[in-house]
């Protein structure tokens, strides 16, 4: 007999939430040497993660929540990876 196991949710919290509603818009994406995510300085993806936050928030988030966290991840993260060395 065959055992399967209950998929587990991609997201687990509402700050990865947040961040794959980021990447998704191209809001922000990967260093691709280290992975720390990088803000692109976009202000179209940054308004369109925005829409999605508005538009699809979270179950038991209120829309004004859900940009409240886009927001404080956008906030949160630089527009250089911490690890490259800076360029001369």
């Amino acid at each position: 007999m065959q055992m399967t196991k209950e998929r587990r949710p991609a997201i687990r919290t509402l700050r990865g939430w947040a961040i794959h509603v980021l990447q998704e818009a191209a809001a922000i994406h990967e260093c691709a040497e280290h992975g720390w995510a990088k803000d692109r300085a976009d202000p179209h993806a940054r308004e369109r993660a925005l829409d999605v936050a508005r538009q699809e928030p979270p179950a038991g988030l209120s829309p004004d929540q859900a940009i409240a966290e886009v927001r404080d991840v956008l906030d949160s993260i630089g527009d250089t990876c911490p690890e490259c060395l800076p360029e001369s």
